[in-house]
């Protein structure tokens, strides 16, 4: 698939989990268009690996590594000051760190590890990255979800009550989650010179579904011939991160670099207006993040 990408040199590009799979490859293809890339994952060692692969691949030196556990908000927070701290402007950020866990793990703060990783995370770092976002705009915002959004339900004010969990059904409400951050997010940036997208890569065969064993990991294992290749996972994110002919569009799904229709409960705007409330207050944003006027213009309370 050949798709006409902008070039990039001198903008400063952040993609979370990226040490394997979609997230080195997103970061490959980034690099690869001339921008400085922001590595951001949990392991130094996997880190240093891709950044190390995307050097020797690309030949640029504006390739670093950031250490950071998404699921973790404190961690999240470290990592925003110190992006803050290094980088006058931020360009394009891909929401791509993710997890599937078979067993109910709770995350330092007390929430479903699942969704503190998969969602909780990129929406803390996203708001706090934001207001440097706004001054640098033009710029992308990229939200890796799941076509599984489909068969999840999600209630913002029972967040904390998982009922029968079962890893499935704990990544799929993650994933709807995702859709919802993502339209209200777009709502809220109207005008303001950034676009917000969201992206299932396709089926892809990556590590996500085997770290904690099981069925799902024996399932991937025989899938995993008739998987995408991680590169091919890639496309559609770097589509959405520097393709001109998304200029001026926001809030929208894609599977393959085409725009589809997410499940109806994915585009209720109240539902993801709620949501957006509840998380606020769950990871404790208060003064921390911009309130977002009409326009998409940022003001401190």
């Amino acid at each position: 698939m050949t798709r006409e990408l902008e070039n990039l040199t001198g903008k400063t590009c952040i993609v979370t989990g990226g040490s394997t799979g979609i997230g080195h490859e997103t970061a490959l293809g980034l690099a690869r268009l001339g921008a400085g890339v922001l590595v951001v994952c949990r392991s130094r060692e996997r880190g240093q690996a891709s950044i190390a692969r995307i050097r020797e691949e690309t030949g640029s030196d504006s390739i670093e590594l950031m250490l950071a556990d998404l699921s973790a908000q404190a961690s999240v927070r470290r990592l925003a000051r110190d992006i803050l701290a290094q980088y006058p402007q931020i360009h394009v950020l891909v929401n791509n760190a993710g997890v599937y866990r078979r067993r109910r793990e709770l995350s330092e703060d007390g929430i479903e590890s699942t969704l503190a990783t998969n969602y909780f995370g990129p929406f803390l770092l996203t708001n706090l990255l934001l207001e440097r976002m706004l001054a640098s705009a033009p710029g992308r915002i990229v939200n890796l979800t799941s076509d599984l959004h489909r068969k999840a339900t999600l209630d913002p004010e029972g967040l904390a009550a998982d009922g029968r969990f079962t890893g499935m059904k704990a990544y799929g409400r993650s994933k709807l989650a995702n859709l919802l951050f993502n339209l209200e997010l777009a709502s809220r940036l109207q005008g303001s010179g950034i676009e917000v997208n969201a992206v299932h890569p396709g089926t892809v065969a990556t590590e996500i579904a085997q770290g904690d064993g099981g069925p799902a990991a024996v399932l991937f294992r025989l899938a995993r011939p008739f998987l995408l290749d991680a590169a091919r996972g890639a496309e559609t994110p770097l589509y959405l991160a520097a393709s001109e002919e998304l200029r001026g569009v926001s809030g929208r799904y894609f599977i393959r670099c085409k725009q589809v229709e997410p499940s109806e409960d994915a585009t209720n705007e109240a539902l993801a207006r709620q949501l957006w409330e509840v998380s606020e207050k769950l990871v404790r944003l208060d003064d921390e993040a911009p309130t977002l006027t009409p326009g998409g213009s940022a003001r401190r309370q």
